[in-house]
C-alpha cells in the first residue's frame, strides 16, 4: 500500500486522510485549507483588569484580603496570556460542510498534511 504520508499519527493515502481517529475518504474532500487560532486576549485582560481593581479599592479602604487577591487575580490574567498558545487548525471542506481534521501547535506540519492532501487530490483521477 502506498503511503505518502505518515507522520504523528496522521496519514495520507491516495484513498484517504486520516488524523485524530477520523477518516476523510478523499473522493469526498473538496478542498483544504489552515486556520490559524490566535491567542485569547479579552479574557487575561478582564481578569487583569479586575484584579487591578480589587487591590486598587482593597487599598482605599486598607484591606489587605482586597489587596492580596486583587495581586493575585492580576497574576492569574497574566499566566493565562503566557499559557494560551496559538494553534494552527487543519479544515476540510466536503459536500456535508467543514470539519476540522488536524489541530497543532506546529504550522510547518499542518501546512505538509495540507500540501500532501492537496497532492494527492491532484493526483486523483476524475469518475
Amino acid at each position: 500500500m502506498d503511503l505518502p504520508f505518515n507522520e504523528r499519527g496522521v496519514s495520507v493515502t491516495r484513498n484517504a486522510l486520516s488524523a485524530a481517529g477520523q477518516v476523510f475518504p478523499l473522493r469526498d474532500i473538496g478542498g483544504v485549507r489552515v486556520v490559524t487560532v490566535p491567542r485569547n486576549r479579552l479574557l487575561p485582560i478582564v481578569i487583569s483588569v479586575a484584579g487591578a481593581a480589587g487591590a486598587v479599592v482593597g487599598g482605599a479602604f486598607r484591606s489587605p484580603a482586597g489587596i492580596v487577591c486583587g495581586a493575585m487575580l492580576v497574576v492569574v490574567g497574566w499566566l493565562t496570556w503566557i499559557s494560551q498558545d496559538v494553534t494552527h487548525r487543519l479544515i476540510v471542506q466536503s459536500s456535508e460542510g467543514e470539519r476540522e481534521a488536524l489541530s497543532s501547535l506546529d504550522l510547518d506540519f499542518v501546512e505538509r498534511v495540507a500540501q500532501t492532501v492537496r497532492d494527492a487530490l491532484a493526483a486523483t483521477p476524475v469518475s
